[in-house]
């Protein structure tokens, strides 16, 4: 069996989830923070990919990311190389599809916080920024959790996407959802049952541990 597909599935999440974790930390607390009219434009647009069928994301994150397309033609001029048909070009469709995963949890962990140490802080002389890194964010540790669970574990099962923006290069753009559809299209099921269970397995353990650790901290 190549176990090559889902090493790089496994590369693929494991730099979506860290990448979504940076990217969603600074837009979660605004979104638990902020009064702003913009606030229901930003969270569907955030939401969107949770409703939207993969392909058309794939289909407009390849239009946007191509050659021809506003991105795609800044990066071709600035490395020389395309953004479509490439790892890169995966992990930045993966951010945006994977993005309320790792949003959601944080904003349900912010919005949670009680505002009393935090005003205790700001009396206390910290900037708001010190009080967000010293106790926002070590209170939060459950959402942070559940988010880089969810956004690893969701970016590892793509398919839509990745196929539309990354096509089935090997050692570069077949990850292992990829890989089990080209088994199964050519009736190698053993090949395709073997990737699947190693995909369901890893799926199930990701999401057992969030549950079981939530538990622990609900005690």
């Amino acid at each position: 069996m190549n176990l090559g597909p889902l090493w790089l599935s496994i590369q693929l999440a494991a730099t979506t989830m860290v990448l979504l974790l940076l990217i969603a930390t600074p837009l979660s607390w605004w979104l638990a923070q902020s009064r702003s009219r913009a606030k229901p434009l930003v969270q569907t647009v955030v939401a969107l990919p949770l409703v939207l069928p993969p392909t058309v994301l794939g289909f407009y994150l390849l239009i946007v990311l191509g050659p021809a397309g506003a991105i795609g033609r800044w990066w071709v001029e600035v490395t020389g190389s395309a953004l479509t048909f490439s790892f890169t070009g995966l992990v930045i469709a993966s951010c945006i599809y994977s993005l309320p995963f790792a949003v959601q949890p944080l904003v349900a962990a912010f919005e949670s916080l009680g505002k009393r140490d935090l005003e205790a802080a700001w009396t206390l002389g910290a900037t708001r920024r010190d009080a967000f890194f010293s106790i926002a964010i070590p209170q939060s540790i459950r959402g942070y959790f559940g988010a880089a669970i969810l956004s690893f574990a969701h970016t590892l099962g793509e398919f839509g996407v990745v196929l539309m923006v990354g096509g089935n290069i090997p050692g570069e753009t077949r990850v292992v959802s990829i890989a089990i559809y080209d088994h199964v299209e050519s009736l190698d099921y053993s090949q395709a049952h073997q990737l699947a269970a190693l995909l369901l397995v890893l799926a199930f353990l990701a999401l057992l541990a969030m549950f079981v650790v939530n538990r622990r901290w609900q005690r």
